[in-house]
């Protein structure tokens, strides 16, 4: 199987309630396990930034769902290649929230402690993403559940 990455960033839009972000989780994560996508979705009150790997197919036939899904607008992708291996392979669908862990690594990557995406260059994304996995990964005490945005 030929194994592609997709990285996108998008905004949300007023009809994305930030109380559904489990549900939207729980569902990607059931979607992507059938279809042989892993990766991770950060949201952070106004941006959306989803990297997923799998199939060439699976990949675009999710991000063409993903693409009419009205909750999130302005959507533009950053990255889009073949790749030898899965960066995510453990994660069905990761989650990465606001975190003050955020702020260290979005000046490491970005110059600016807010996150940004859409001023990002896509080699800063992925490595920002990588990052991010590595403290998840760890445990990290500041990673924050999604309904602590609310």
């Amino acid at each position: 199987m030929e194994l592609v990455r997709l990285i996108y960033v998008s905004s949300k839009t007023e009809a994305f309630d930030y109380r559904e972000i489990n549900n939207l989780l729980d569902t990607a994560r059931e979607n992507n396990e059938k279809r042989g996508i892993t990766g991770t979705l950060c949201f952070s009150r106004k941006f959306f930034l989803q990297y997923l790997e799998g199939s060439r197919k699976s990949v675009g036939e999710t991000f063409a769902k993903i693409c009419a899904d009205t909750r999130h607008n302005g959507i533009e992708i950053i990255d889009y290649q073949q790749i030898h291996k899965r960066e995510f392979s453990h994660w069905t669908m990761g989650y990465i929230g606001d975190t003050d862990v955020n702020e260290e690594i979005n000046l490491k990557y970005s110059g600016n402690i807010e996150f940004e995406p859409y001023k990002m260059s896509p080699e800063s994304v992925l490595q920002w993403l990588l990052d991010m996995k590595f403290f998840v990964e760890r445990g990290n005490p500041e990673h924050v559940d999604p309904l602590d945005l609310l």
